[in-house]
């Protein structure tokens, strides 16, 4: 497994790319923004995108989404729960002062423990909802891609429509329950693991 991070956007989302290195097929997470950056890795690599995944619907992370779809032909997949923030991605970006293309309809709706395969690679969806009401996860591989639930010693915030702090605590407590030595790569900032969270992170005193 191969996993791409790229820093998208005025408010810097990892954007991953992931991929089997054998068959090169390949799942981008979160294309936040920087389209033409996430293209050219990927016809640098030579990848062949099989999958778009939106962790979350916040215009933040899906402002890529329709350059990349109309690249690819990949599948944009998300969580149904989170349709209607994903529809209203250009009024939600205006509000914050910038400009989006408002991404194409979802292919596919992500439901919990639903797998995903990419060439060998086996992932499961886990519902996180708390930053939004429709957040995932994607766990397998020894990692999980956590969206805006889990970062580095802390969580996402919940003050937006549709976030919930008590349904933050149940999405904390899933992905903490997980292997310590996971490495966890989130929607913001370095990457860390489920270990170090469990010692480390202020909400762990919060569930």
């Amino acid at each position: 497994m191969k996993i791409e991070n790229i820093v998208v956007g005025p408010l810097q989302v990892n954007c991953y790319i992931v991929y089997d290195e054998e068959s090169l097929d390949a799942m981008v997470i979160d294309p936040g923004d920087d389209a033409g950056k996430i293209i050219r890795l990927i016809d640098d690599r030579k990848l062949a995108v099989s999958r778009i995944v939106c962790t979350y619907a916040h215009f933040d992370h899906i402002g890529a989404v329709r350059e990349l779809k109309n690249k690819t032909g990949a599948p944009v997949m998300l969580s149904k729960d989170d349709f209607d923030i994903y529809m209203r991605a250009d009024r939600q970006a205006s509000l914050w002062g910038f400009q989006l293309a408002q991404p194409p309809f979802p292919d596919i709706y992500l439901a919990d423990g639903e797998e995903i395969d990419v060439g060998k690679l086996h992932f499961r969806v886990i519902q996180t909802p708390g930053h939004s009401p429709g957040g995932i996860c994607l766990y397998g591989e020894g990692v999980v891609f956590s969206g805006d639930t889990l970062f580095q010693g802390s969580v996402g915030r919940t003050d937006f429509p549709g976030g919930s702090i008590e349904e933050l605590r149940k999405s904390f407590r899933r992905l903490i329950d997980l292997p310590e030595d996971t490495r966890v790569f989130s929607g913001h900032g370095p990457d860390t693991t489920i270990g170090r969270e469990r010692i480390e992170n202020f909400f762990v005193n919060e569930i």
